[in-house]
């Protein structure tokens, strides 16, 4: 029989930080009773069988009034499709309404979940030996996990705890191309981070910007949580802002609808030129790699999520309010249960201005082991930090999660937590 042997495989297949999911999923598979606060995934009661039918009906309602018969309507729903999507017209319109970002339709690819519309931007930039992309650390292990997979260098840019700072960024860049390589794009989270939950001020923001025109990098923005702010303050993103277009748009629906369809975007509007001086679009000439990686994204996802837009006034923000008031509420309660366990002793948090995520620093190893311990004898779970980190980092922090939860759990979860530190102390 054959037998392989696991160091001759990829690198991608044995490396810790890409395993970190499964290792997650594993030990919560172990210990179902577990409270996990590890889980970043939207709350189950939101998500609706009966709401997939009645947004597909309305997107098929949308293609008869556009003049479509039923049998012109059906290759839209059944066949493989244009590559880039049949969607992307209705994505805009979204961008302009709840964003304020506005590009031509043939800007959008429509992709199979954000984590292909990564793994396609980076093989797109990222072309000779000595190209890397810099990335905030810690950082979503997503975006590290596909640049390994694709066998792209993350060289991270350390994060300081109120965010990325743009000087930092530049030395970064710096350093990258005085050792002979070629920084091509940074990737950042403006809106409460993934895993950190930090969000940059909007001087900050503009600061990045012009880091970047001076370093000539592109920016790969991801947008998972900017909906779910602790208030109605604006946060303009980074797109929104650009003047040069040197920022690429990274967007999902798996937070905002729900996460099983499947569909995400990217928003590349910057001008490619060839050798004869005809122009495209980036996200045009991106669809030979989308080609060649999963032919076209689900027809049928497709026309669901499109009547969900339809449905919502292309407005996620408005159709999201409920979530919105959600996902408020269960982080208050996340840090007020931190605050009433954990006031006066050695241990710190932050607190995020949004989204799903607290990041808490302990005075044990927040270690693998540690957290077999918490699952088994303690009943929550937790993500270790050091899962974010490229190089090293973490081993004293964790990130807990508040998004899957009814409060109640949450406040269970914390006091579990609690008993697991008091314990390992």
């Amino acid at each position: 029989m054959v037998k392989l042997h696991r160091e001759a495989l990829h690198v991608s297949v044995s490396d810790p930080v890409s395993a970190s999911m499964n290792f997650l999923n594993e030990v919560a598979g172990r210990f179902p009773d577990a409270i996990s606060l590890a889980a970043g995934r939207p709350f189950d009661e939101f998500h609706a069988v009966a709401d997939i039918d009645k947004h597909l009906q309305a997107y098929l309602t949308h293609l008869r009034e556009r003049g479509l018969s039923d049998v012109q309507s059906r290759p839209l729903l059944t066949q493989y499709g244009r590559t880039n999507g049949h969607i992307g017209g209705l994505i805009a319109r979204m961008l302009d309404v709840d964003e304020d970002i506005r590009v031509p339709d043939e800007a959008v690819m429509v992709t199979a979940g954000c984590q292909e519309a990564m793994v396609i931007a980076l093989r797109g930039l990222c072309a000779a030996p000595g190209d890397v992309v810099l990335a905030a650390e810690p950082c979503y292990v997503g975006f590290t996990g596909a640049a390994r997979i694709l066998g792209i260098e993350v060289v991270p840019v350390p994060e300081a705890p109120d965010g990325l700072h743009p000087e930092t960024v530049a030395a970064v860049a710096a350093e990258v191309r005085a050792s002979g390589r070629t920084p091509k794009a940074l990737y950042v989270v403006p809106n409460f981070a993934n895993p950190s939950g930090v969000s940059l001020p909007v001087p900050t923001r503009r600061a990045l910007l012009d880091v970047a025109a001076a370093a000539d990098l592109l920016i790969l923005e991801d947008d998972p949580y900017g909906l779910f702010g602790l208030d109605d303050e604006p946060r303009p993103t980074l797109k929104s802002l650009d003047t040069d277009q040197r920022v690429i748009y990274l967007g999902s629906f798996a937070k905002s609808y729900f996460p099983g369809v499947r569909v995400g975007f990217l928003v590349a509007d910057q001008p490619v030129v060839d050798a004869s001086g005809r122009r495209t679009l980036l996200a045009e000439e991106l669809s030979t790699v989308k080609s060649m990686l999963t032919v076209n994204t689900s027809a049928l996802s497709q026309a669901v999520v499109g009547g969900m837009l339809l449905d919502s006034g292309f407005s996620l923000r408005g159709a999201n309010q409920a979530k919105i008031r959600f996902y408020r509420r269960n982080l208050q309660t996340l840090l007020a249960a931190l605050e009433r366990h954990f006031a006066g002793t050695p241990v710190r948090w932050n607190s995020p201005s949004g989204g799903f995520f607290v990041v808490v620093d302990v005075p044990v190893d927040a270690s693998e082991e540690l957290l077999e311990v918490s699952a088994r004898e303690h009943g929550v779970l937790w993500t270790p930090m050091r899962f974010f980190y490229l190089g090293g980092g973490g081993d004293h922090a964790i990130r807990l999660s508040c998004s899957a939860l009814e409060p109640a759990r949450i406040e269970e979860g914390v006091r579990r937590f609690a008993g697991l530190i008091d314990a390992a102390a």
